[in-house]
């Protein structure tokens, strides 16, 4: 099943099931796929069918509590880091992006005044399905509600200099283009076989595979229960392979087209513009 959260031009917005470039209402959910998760083995279409090329997708999940990412956790990446003189942690490396961030599949990126240093990550987004709290790894699977794209746009200096903690430099607004729509677990038989990929203007910039990941996405989640609960529409992004602009300092510019691209799942497309 996908799921989608979208509007037809008068800024309301209803949830959908989509099923090849057609979107059908959910009717009674109120816009929120979030209230959904707890109960998507009855979800069902009864609404108005609409194209999607007539409709504007939103962030498929709204308002979730949290918002948190890994760092460095593609060993090729780690690679390149290092050779950045940026040494591979030891243990799991999370931060937050706040919530706030968030942005449609296709909505514009905006560079800050502030920064010149605008970077991109695709990564694979996991999405929690119930509240949860001392998951072992091995009953992971089971808090999962589905998975989408996500592109954890990075402003690297105020990253870098001027917030240690990584919060800011990851939390402007529009730095969090997720979707297109989730995906829900049934359909993803292995989220650690899926291909990745990141182009700006049409020339890729990252390419890699889910089975590169140092933690595995179920390590994270009994990493993360450990420590704290989570809830139902809950995003975790699960790290970004090599090729990110930082190494050389190739960054983004406003014009540039970001496409980040899954296996399966989808595709993000987001024009940078100037703040």
């Amino acid at each position: 099943m996908r799921i989608a959260r979208f509007h037809t031009g008068d800024g309301i917005i209803r949830v959908g099931l989509v099923g090849g470039d057609r979107v059908t209402e959910v009717t009674g959910a109120g816009g929120s796929v979030r209230a959904l998760l707890p109960r998507l083995s009855s979800v069902r279409a009864d609404g108005p069918s609409y194209d999607l090329a007539d409709v504007v997708l939103a962030p498929p999940i709204d308002d979730p509590q949290k918002y948190l990412a890994i760092g460095m956790n593609y060993r090729a990446h780690a690679e390149e880091a290092a050779r950045a003189g940026i040494p591979t942690p030891k243990h799991q490396l999370w931060f937050n992006k706040q919530v706030s961030c968030l942005a449609g599949p296709y909505d514009d990126i905006v560079r800050p005044a502030v920064s010149e240093q605008l970077d991109y990550e695709v990564e694979l987004g996991v999405v929690i399905g119930r509240r949860c709290r001392n998951v072992r790894a091995g009953d992971a699977p089971s808090v999962v509600a589905g998975y989408l794209v996500a592109n954890d746009v990075s402003v690297r200096d105020w990253l870098m200099a001027r917030s240690p903690t990584f919060t800011l430099g990851k939390s402007f607004d529009t730095h969090g283009p997720i979707g297109p729509w989730l995906t829900t677990a049934d359909e993803i038989p292995d989220p650690h076989r899926l291909g990745l990929r990141l182009t700006v203007n049409g020339d890729q910039r990252q390419q890699g595979r889910t089975d590169d990941m140092i933690h595995d996405i179920w390590a994270q989640i009994a990493e993360l229960t450990t420590v704290m609960t989570l809830m139902p529409g809950d995003i975790l992004a699960t790290g970004t392979p090599s090729g990110i602009g930082a190494p050389t300092g190739t960054w983004l510019r406003p014009g540039d087209v970001v496409r980040a691209e899954i296996d399966g799942l989808g595709a993000l497309e987001n024009k940078v513009v100037a703040g």
